[in-house]
């Protein structure tokens, strides 16, 4: 896909910085409660896949972007069993499993949590109904 007037040629999202406050205490959550592969680390950042999109973790440069990141929604195959993970390796629980909302051929159920860093993060899953 080409850049055209009508668009920008955008094909998906290819990087998304997270502000941490501790960059070693957040790569240990990523890499070893998210269970993310870490790509690679270098001065002040980390990076991680997350299905094709990397997360690089990062000190805030200046005070304005010193805030907490945006909501990051990950899907998992079985939200029950991902939970029950984050809950059993200590992730700070901001709401536990619920329905989000019942959609035609599937209900969509998230549970939310704290990083190590106090940013809010989301695990989806969209559980197929009974036909």
């Amino acid at each position: 896909m080409s850049a055209t007037p009508a668009t920008l040629g955008i094909l998906n999202i290819g990087q998304i910085s997270i502000n941490v406050q501790d960059l070693q205490r957040a790569t240990a959550f990523y890499r070893d409660v998210l269970g993310l592969p870490l790509l690679f680390i270098v001065p002040n950042l980390a990076f991680f896949d997350c299905g094709g999109v990397r997360l690089m973790l990062s000190r805030a440069e200046t005070p304005q972007f010193d805030h907490p990141s945006s909501i990051l929604y990950f899907r998992v195959p079985d939200l029950n069993v991902a939970y029950q993970r984050l809950v059993e390796l200590g992730a700070k629980i901001f709401a536990p499993p619920r329905l989000i909302a019942p959609m035609p051929t599937h209900d969509l159920w998230m549970a939310a949590f704290h990083d190590s860093e106090g940013n809010i993060h989301q695990l989806m899953s969209e559980v197929p109904r009974p036909k």
